[in-house]
């Protein structure tokens, strides 16, 4: 059963804008994602480009000016290097999310929250025994996961990496840092991610639809609206999930740049937007950063 939980959440381990589109290729325009450029004083140059983890199957999305930004970096900065890597995600997961003891998923929910928890149970195909052994961050993950809409497409961080093969790739975080977050969480915040995943069931293919063709468009300001809803809407969620790992990444893309290094930066979309995504961030600590059009 592990190993079922471990690939229904896949896609979904980077969390925020881990956007999914759908609809026929041939009917959608080329997207045309946000860039940014980052110059200090002293001539270090680097880029930042938000990202989705999952598109349709044959958008383009590869610029003639991201390929040119591309080419001129000598390292690419991912969120992990393990894109597509199955194996090594279950691994992590199966270690992290199996804790025996637990109480029955309903009971680490609101009781007015119960019978929609069943609902979307039954929809993904689960049972509450199902997560008899599963820690509340694990099983609220696998079935937001469970009911969104997969893309057919290769995700932008594989396409980037296809893109350069030539130049090292290191992490920001990596695969057991970014599930370790989660596993982190304290009890309560890990069911308040529980209750959000419930409440926001309904519209999540709709919402990935949407969160895709932002960042198609390369809409920041809708993206750093997302920011504040759902999941992201509580405090302690947001920090934990979204703002406390902005700063951490921040630190590391200041010493890549100070280091004499051209990096080309990719993390999830929600990263960059608004005034605590990695644009301001570094904007704020004397750094130029400029929208690249």
């Amino acid at each position: 059963m592990i190993r079922r939980l471990a690939i229904a959440f896949a896609a979904l381990f980077c969390l925020a804008l881990a956007a999914c589109g759908q609809g026929d290729p041939a009917d959608l325009p080329p997207a045309n994602p946000a860039l940014w450029e980052v110059r200090g004083a002293n001539g270090e140059t680097g880029w930042l480009f938000g990202t989705v983890h999952r598109l349709p199957e044959q958008r383009e999305w590869r610029t003639q000016r991201l390929r040119q930004l591309v080419s001129q970096a000598d390292l690419l900065v991912l969120e992990t290097r393990d894109v597509g890597d199955q194996a090594r995600l279950r691994a992590v997961f199966e270690r992290l999310a199996k804790t025996p003891g637990q109480l029955p998923l309903a009971r680490r929910i609101a009781p007015e929250k119960r019978g929609a928890l069943e609902t979307l149970m039954k929809k993904a195909g689960f049972s509450d025994s199902d997560f008899a052994d599963i820690e509340t961050w694990a099983a609220a993950l696998t079935l937001a996961q469970a009911v969104r809409e997969q893309g057919a497409g290769e995700g932008v961080d594989a396409g980037l990496i296809a893109l350069r093969k030539s130049i090292p790739a290191v992490e920001l975080e990596g695969t057991a840092a970014q599930l370790g977050i989660f596993d982190g969480l304290p009890e309560q915040d890990q069911r308040d991610l529980l209750a959000a995943v419930v409440e926001e069931a309904g519209e999540a293919s709709a919402r990935s639809r949407e969160l895709a063709d932002f960042w198609a468009k390369g809409d920041m300001e809708s993206i750093a609206g997302e920011t504040r809803r759902g999941m992201l809407a509580d405090p302690e969620l947001r920090e934990a999930l979204l703002l406390g790992r902005n700063r951490a990444w921040a630190d590391k893309v200041e010493a890549l740049l100070r280091s004499g290094r051209r990096p080309f930066v990719a993390a999830g979309a929600a990263h960059m937007a608004g005034e605590e995504g990695l644009p301001a961030l570094l904007a704020a600590r004397g750094w130029q950063v400029s929208r690249i059009q």
